[in-house]
């Protein structure tokens, strides 16, 4: 009888040791993966800002007087004349 008790004692406490080596398992995983998680949303934001600072870019180089001066100054182009405008009808 003896010899059961202390089997089932063994038996326990080792289920009890890996029970908490697989809480603490557990635990460090789920640190290591909220870390990643932190670092990726650091990136996320940065590249949300990037993405905020070409969209900036893009409107300002796309602006109707500055397109008219690069086609002025560089391409050599002017408005049509009121004569040299013709409509078209559909």
């Amino acid at each position: 009888m003896m010899q059961g008790k202390m089997i089932l004692l063994i038996l326990l406490s080792t289920a009890v040791l890996f029970s908490a080596l697989g809480v603490v398992y557990s635990k460090h995983h789920s640190r290591k993966l909220f870390v990643e998680l932190q670092s990726l949303e650091g990136v996320r934001d940065s590249l949300e800002v990037e993405w905020g600072q070409l969209q900036l870019e893009q409107s300002t180089w796309a602006m109707p007087n500055r397109i008219e001066r690069v086609a002025r100054s560089q391409l050599g182009m002017d408005a049509p004349a009121p004569d040299q405008i013709v409509i078209v009808a559909p």
